[in-house]
């Protein structure tokens, strides 16, 4: 059971990020914490499909006699897009909160809700 735990360290440990990630989106009230989890849980999908895509053993995709096991380069590809729409979305999402901060004076969203329901 301990040779389990310890083999797949690296996904216990993905979890746990996802879901501290995960907690931080859904409790707080303040939008740049609740951005700054979005992303935690973000970089965690990412690293679990990067994890996935290693293979023990093998090496990069270069056609070579030396070699009979190769690594598959797409989750790293198709992750590395992730990454640059993750930062495109998180650099949205900061602009929106700036405008909102500079429309109502405040980042914390029941405040925002009560000075919504008053107008």
């Amino acid at each position: 059971m301990n040779d389990y735990i310890l083999g797949h360290i690296n996904y216990w440990l993905i979890v746990a990020v996802m879901m501290v990630g995960l907690y931080t989106l859904m409790s707080r009230s303040n939008l740049i914490k609740k951005i700054a989890g979005l992303a935690m849980f973000q970089t965690a999908v990412i690293l679990f499909y990067v994890s996935l895509g290693k293979v023990t053993g093998g090496t990069v995709p270069i056609m070579d006699d030396r070699y009979t096991l190769y690594s598959n380069p797409l989750p790293q590809v198709l992750m590395l897009t992730a990454i640059v729409v993750g930062v495109a979305t998180t650099a949205l999402g900061f602009a929106l909160v700036i405008r909102i901060k500079e429309a109502y004076n405040s980042v914390e969203e029941n405040e925002i809700s009560a000075m919504d329901e008053k107008e």
